[in-house]
């Protein structure tokens, strides 16, 4: 029996750095399909808010026919940001930041928009203008959930595969560290979707 010992010894070793091994692989599996699905619903958002600029532009060109300009500048923005895609599974603090910038200017492009039909009152009454309004708004706080909440899942992993041993081992199951969404110079104030007709009007 005794000389089987040692042959029983390394078994029970070899099991258990398998067992903690292969604990250390299946937990990252885990979070890192959480992270693809927070990064999924962040891209639902901005989705949603590009397929809103689309009908926003439709219907302000209708109503605010000599704003080519503007409106040109919306359109090729959030045909920018639309362009900008990215691999959850290997994303990178640059990707991250371009797929940060292209959001950006779609939401800087989008402002400028309305603040200019500020000049067209007749907006006013137009139900679809008054209706994706409220939905843009409603967009913006679902954009900000969003990307809470792809953070909040980064976190967990992050923490997985950069301890010690972790580290050891997340690397050469190609897990390593993602980034975190950072707000982007401006990103703190949602594109303002607020009209003053009444104000306008008045000065008339």
């Amino acid at each position: 029996m005794r000389k089987f010992l040692p042959w029983i010894i390394g078994v029970v070793v070899l099991f258990g750095i398998y067992s903690y091994v292969k604990g250390i692989n299946n937990t990252a599996v885990t979070l890192d399909q959480g992270v693809k699905e927070s990064w999924g619903n962040v891209q639902t958002s901005y989705q949603r808010r590009n397929d809103l600029i689309g009908n926003l532009v439709k219907t302000v060109q209708g109503a605010a026919e000599y704003e080519k300009g503007t409106l040109t500048a919306v359109i090729d923005a959030r045909a920018k940001a639309t362009s900008v895609t990215i691999d959850p599974t290997n994303i990178t603090p640059e990707q991250l930041a371009q797929f940060n910038q292209a959001q950006s200017g779609m939401s800087s492009a989008l402002s400028r928009l309305l603040v200019t039909v500020e000049q067209y009152p007749s907006l006013k009454a137009n139900e679809n203008f008054l209706k994706l309004q409220d939905e843009l708004a409603s967009t913006e706080n679902q954009i900000l959930t969003a990307r809470t909440r792809y953070n909040e899942a980064i976190k967990p992993y992050n923490n997985h595969v950069k301890v010690f041993p972790n580290n050891l081992f997340a690397g050469m199951f190609g897990f390593k560290e993602k980034p975190y969404f950072e707000a982007v110079a401006g990103a703190e104030k949602a594109p303002d979707v607020e009209f003053n007709f009444d104000k306008k009007e008045e000065t008339k």
